[in-house]
């Protein structure tokens, strides 16, 4: 038995646990929960929900927008981002809005299946509200600005002020912003778009993330103020039956 993903820490402390219709305006959604789409096993649901819970639902907590971003690439962020929407939307009647911010290497349009023509990149390019390049992601109040079509042209546009002010028009019109971010180790863009959210979670692969990086991705997020809100590993295995391993 094992289990592919864990949630590694808590919000705020920053210690390790062991271990993818036609356009209305968004405040007119209609307010609807359903179970999560995507393809996920139970013991991923439970640590996604634990996730959700520690980041959004706990009482008192502010985090509305946040930036997901892994050490390096292939760490399975995107993944962890649109499911962690879903889970979100699951718990909670709220206006969700996933944004693909990895120009490098673009997929949450892939995790919907939308076609990704005409997005954030092209929204950094002109003075349209930002609204006008958001779709729906396939289920009511779910919403994506996918990386659009321009992504060579905006590289160095992830930390302008244009960027920081595409993000505040999502959070005044969705209750919740996600954001999809490159990798920390391709350039300082995740840490640009952390100073302009609420903070960042950072995703891990098993045997893949070595500590030493792990370490550095951290110290450039706190050098850069970013609140770093917690952690997930990816791909964990388990010798121990589940059984046994929840009762740990």
């Amino acid at each position: 038995m094992s289990k592919n993903f864990e949630l590694l820490q808590s919000v705020g402390k920053p210690h390790i646990f062991a271990a993818e219709e036609a356009m209305v305006a968004p405040q007119a959604a209609a307010a609807e929960v359903a179970p999560p789409l995507l393809e996920m096993d139970e013991g991923q649901r439970d640590e996604l929900n634990k996730l959700v819970q520690r980041l959004f639902l706990q009482p008192n907590q502010d985090c509305r927008s946040v930036v997901f971003s892994g050490t390096e690439a292939g760490n399975g962020c995107t993944w962890t981002c649109a499911r962690a929407a879903e889970i979100l939307l699951s718990q909670r009647a709220a206006s969700v809005c996933l944004v693909d911010a990895n120009l490098r290497s673009p997929g949450l349009h892939q995790q919907f299946g939308v076609e990704n023509h005409h997005g954030l990149s092209n929204s950094l390019l002109v003075a349209d509200p930002v609204t006008n390049f958001v779709c729906a992601a396939g289920r009511s109040n779910l919403w994506l600005l996918s990386c659009g079509a321009e992504p060579a042209s905006c590289q160095g546009l992830l930390g302008s002020d244009r960027m920081r002010a595409r993000l505040a028009e999502l959070r005044a019109q969705f209750d919740y912003v996600l954001v999809d971010a490159p990798s920390i180790g391709l350039g300082n863009e995740s840490v640009l778009l952390g100073q302009a959210s609420d903070g960042l979670v950072l995703v891990l692969k098993a045997n893949a993330s070595r500590k030493e990086r792990v370490r550095r991705a951290i110290q450039e997020l706190t050098n850069g103020n970013v609140r770093v809100l917690g952690a997930v590993l990816n791909q964990r295995t388990f010798p121990t039956p589940a059984p046994i391993y929840n009762r740990l």
